[in-house]
Order: C-alpha cells, then structure tokens, then sequence
C-alpha cells in the first residue's frame, strides 16, 4: 500500500510542467537463499522522468571476483532477465539450477541520464543501486537404513550435515503423506506395517522441503540375467550370472533347472555344480558340460523380505564334433550328387543299346522272303516258254 502511496506521488510530482526527475527506486531487491541445482529470484522497480533503464550487476564472494554486467541468457542461459518500461521500469532477474559460482552480491542498477551509455561523454547523473546477496546451500547428504523385524520394517533416513535449520521432517509414500512431525533432528524413522499401510516407495522428506529428500523401494527384487542365452563346449566350464535390482537386502538366491515343465532346485557340490552368491549377484559354474544332458533352460530366484524375482538362462552345449558337422553335410551332398549322375548315365547307356539294336534289325532283309521271292520268279520264267 505504502509503495503504491508513493508510486501515485512520484507520477503527481513528475507530471508538473513535465519536469525532469532523476531515477528512484520504489521497490528494491531482496536478498535470496537457494539450494544447489534450484532456482532463486531477485525483482526490483524504478521511478524517474524520463523512465529510467534497470541493469543487473553482479560480483562474487572472492577477493579477486571483480563487477561484471549481466545479461540474458548469461551462464549457459541459465540467467533470465525480464523488464517492462511503461509508466515505471520494472526488471525481474532469475537464476536457475544454481550452483557455487551464483552465490555473491547482485546490483539492481537505474539511470535515467540520456549520456548513461555514451562512450565518451559523462553523464550528469550518476547510477543509482540497490544491492541483493545470493546464498547457494549445499544440501546435505541422506543416508537410508532398512531393518526387518517380525512383520514390520523400520526405515531409518539420517542426513549428515545441514546449512538449514531443520523445522520437522515427512513420510510419504508414493504422492500421500503418511506421517509428519516438527522435530529439528538430523534422523527420522518410520515402520511399515505390511499388511496395513503396504509395500511400494516410501520417501524421508526434511523440512523445509529443499533441506534433503531419501528414497525407499519396498518391492521384490528386480532379477536379471548378464546374458539370457549362452553356450558351452563339450567337457569344458561355464559360469553363467544373474543380477538384483532391490533396495531391501536378499536373503537367499536359488538356482533350479528345467525339467519337463518342471524345474529341480540345483544343489551346489562343487563336483558338477558350484553357486557363489554374494548380495546383488549370484553365479552357478558348471563343470565337464554334457551334451546330453547340461542343455536348457536355467532359473535364477533372488528373494528378500517383500517376495521374489527370477530370470530364465538358456544353455547350449556343442559337442566335439559340432565342428565336423559342416565338413560331413558337404561330403554327404556331394555323393548324393555323384550317385545321381552314375545312375542317370548308366540309364542313358542303357537306352542308346536298345535303340541301336531295333535300327539293325529294321534295316536286315529277311533270308527266307527274298529267296521265296527268287524261286517264285524262277518258276514263271519256265511256265512261259
């Protein structure tokens, strides 16, 4: 209301025989705390005749940080400045994802003088300032803890330091909260009931929220294969590998093998199978790989407290003569091939024998027509004389 008082005044006052006033401030800039990686911002207002121009400096915390001025789009255009110059000159400067470099001393700068920006003249009225300091925070770092007992689970956040003064602390699980306090302690816990509140992600949140923020997944754990297919040669080793993605401890891994659409849980006895489970990880090595009988499909199950994952791993095995098999297909190709030929040619022998005896034949006359034919003749030659 004040600023709107004067306001109102300094126009009243200005508007007299359309006066020359020097560049004021009605509203200047407040200093801003902000937290590494979000965002603070600085506003400022000037009254003057003609309407003054608003600039924004800035100079570090370092001894040797000297002014410099600042523009839109400045630090990889994470600076903003926005200005309207109407009946006053209003200008607004934003900073986002701050980082260390941010935190100094901001100057809202306003002149109204028409030599302000002149090169080589000096202006008559000097520039007028009001100073704003930035503070970037560090946020502390969360340390989460999991305890399971009986049918609860105790979830522990513990935040190392803090540069805000903590005023209380929440409990959210997914977007609802489930408990809140105002202590200013640098550690919170909060117990799940399974079967009431359930599982899911919880979150630890200080307060004020920008203080620190942990994360709880109570879920089954993500199980997954380093290769979901591989392969072996006869009589060597392999060692095949699954993975758990979970923010609750495993308990136990499993290794089972598929039988028939059944699967049969794998005992280690470090003759044909070994497993070596450590947390996250699980390994089962194979020794003297049986092509008759080691092929399939293998199954990984990592259980923790809120259930089960398993993955599936195919398993080849070549035996010794895997290599042959190539060199033996051609080899049985080719006397196929030459089997095929030595009977067609043998068939086509045969045809060309038959067809040279039937054209003998034809062509032959026949000893017992032609010497009929002469004794006939010979006879009707006696009956004529």
């Amino acid at each position: 209301m004040a600023a709107a008082v004067f306001l109102a005044l300094s126009f009243a006052l200005l508007g007299i025989q359309e006066a020359t006033a020097t560049a004021g401030f009605i509203q200047a800039p407040l200093s801003q705390e902000g937290l590494v990686g979000g965002s603070v911002a600085l506003h400022c207002e000037a009254v003057g005749r003609p309407v003054p121009e608003i600039q924004w400096w800035f100079e570090g915390n370092s001894p040797n940080d000297t002014s410099y001025q600042l523009w839109d789009g400045a630090r990889l255009d994470r600076v903003h400045i926005h200005a309207t110059y109407h009946q006053h000159a209003a200008s607004s400067l934003s900073i986002d994802k701050l980082s260390a470099e941010d935190a100094g001393t901001y100057e809202c700068r306003a002149n109204n003088d028409p030599n302000r920006n002149h090169l080589t003249l000096t202006p008559r009225v000097r520039w007028v300032r009001a100073q704003a300091s930035v503070v970037v925070l560090k946020p502390g770092t969360i340390e989460t803890f999991v305890e399971n007992y009986n049918s609860k689970i105790r979830l522990t956040c513990t935040l190392n330091q803090s540069s805000i003064e903590i005023v209380g602390h929440r409990w959210m699980r997914g977007n609802k909260v489930v408990k809140e306090d105002t202590l200013s302690g640098l550690t919170t816990e909060f117990e799940v009931d399974k079967e009431e509140t359930g599982m899911g992600n919880y979150f630890c949140v200080f307060l004020p929220e920008p203080t620190g923020k942990g994360e709880f997944i109570l879920l089954p754990p993500n199980v997954t294969a380093v290769k979901k297919s591989t392969h072996g040669e006869e009589g060597t080793t392999i060692t095949i590998v699954c993975k758990a993605l979970s923010k609750l401890p495993l308990l136990y891994w499993t290794w089972h093998k598929v039988v028939d659409s059944d699967s049969e849980i794998i005992v280690s006895d470090k003759k044909k199978f070994f497993v070596n489970s450590t947390g996250q990880e699980t390994r089962l090595t194979i020794y003297n790989l049986d092509p008759s009988t080691d092929p399939g499909s293998y199954l990984c199950n990592g259980t923790n407290s809120e259930g089960s994952g398993w993955e599936t791993i195919t398993l080849r095995v070549h035996s010794h003569l895997a290599a042959l098999w190539p060199f033996l297909g051609i080899v049985a190709e080719v006397l196929v091939l030459l089997i095929i030929i030595f009977i067609c040619e043998k068939r086509q022998k045969s045809s060309h024998g038959a067809d040279a005896d039937e054209d003998e034949l034809g062509s032959a006359p026949l000893k017992s027509s032609g010497h009929s034919l002469d004794k006939d003749k010979n006879v009707r030659q006696r009956s004529t004389s």
